[in-house]
């Protein structure tokens, strides 16, 4: 009976080890091909309170410069929070990401000297409403070239291949005379910089830092900068506190802006 048994088990390891064997193999090499090429996707929330430091617009209109609006000063353009949504992937070394963020002010002020705007001039004691509103997506490219993320402190620094789109409006409208004048813009740079991130106390904790910067010519670039600390109360969960500076500056078809935001942000990561 017992030797009926042993003959049993003998079969069935000649039938099915050598099956047991492959699959072991095959799901341990699927393991280390997974940690060596890691696969990330998810997506990031901010909410960024910036202090906006500068906010200049000129038209040129029949060949010729009109005024320079310091928007801050001339028509009482304050601080306003925004927010930022993003979206990222990527496979062991390769990082890609697509960020939007919007940015709106809008303000009502007497005009104390004459200004003139697209060809049209607006006079001293004129009260206006102004709104300058654009949305900016912003298109990243990370490559790792320096990878140790299988320490317990993992490190990484990589190179940054940037696409800035901005597209927008800036409207001023003379209250009660009917003066009204819009100009649109579409803005593309392109830039580069680097990225770099130290993980502490088994990634539970993340220092994060970038820096991007290019543009097409002297009055139409951007450089960008940010650095953050990240605590993961889960796996998938990453809550931020950081600060971001910011500057935007574009002359494209006969229209110039000049801006400069800093200040901190609040954001949420869920990825897998």
């Amino acid at each position: 009976m017992l030797d009926s048994k042993i003959q049993e088990m003998e079969i069935l390891m000649k039938n099915y080890g050598r099956n047991i064997i492959l699959a072991v193999t095959v799901a341990f090499s699927l393991m280390v091909v997974a940690q060596a090429h890691a696969f990330e996707l998810g997506a990031r929330a901010y909410l960024w309170l910036p202090d906006l430091k500068k906010a200049d617009i000129q038209t040129i209109a029949a060949g010729v410069e009109r005024s320079n609006i310091d928007t801050r000063d001339m028509l009482g353009v304050g601080n306003e929070v925004t927010y930022a949504v993003e979206a990222y992937g990527g496979v062991g070394k390769n990082h890609v990401s697509l960020t939007y963020t919007p940015f709106g002010y809008s303000s009502d002020a007497i005009l104390s000297a004459a200004l003139n705007y697209n060809g049209a001039t607006y006079n001293a004691g004129t009260a206006v409403h102004s709104d300058l509103e654009y949305s900016m997506f912003d298109l990243k490219y990370q490559r790792d070239l320096i990878n140790m993320e299988n320490i317990l402190a993992g490190f990484s620094v990589g190179a940054i291949a940037q696409l800035k789109y901005s597209t927008g409006s800036f409207k001023l409208n003379a209250n009660g005379n009917g003066l009204y004048q819009k100009r649109s813009f579409d803005s593309w740079m392109p830039m580069i910089g680097a990225g770099a991130h130290i993980g502490l106390i088994a990634n539970l904790l993340e220092l994060r830092a970038q820096a991007t910067a290019g543009g097409s010519g002297s009055g139409n670039y951007s450089y960008e900068a940010l650095a953050d600390l990240s605590f993961s109360p889960l796996p998938f969960l990453d809550i931020h506190a950081g600060y971001k500076l910011l500057q935007l500056k574009m002359d494209v078809n006969d229209y110039k802006m000049d801006t400069l935001y800093t200040g901190p942000y609040l954001g949420l990561t869920v990825g897998f």
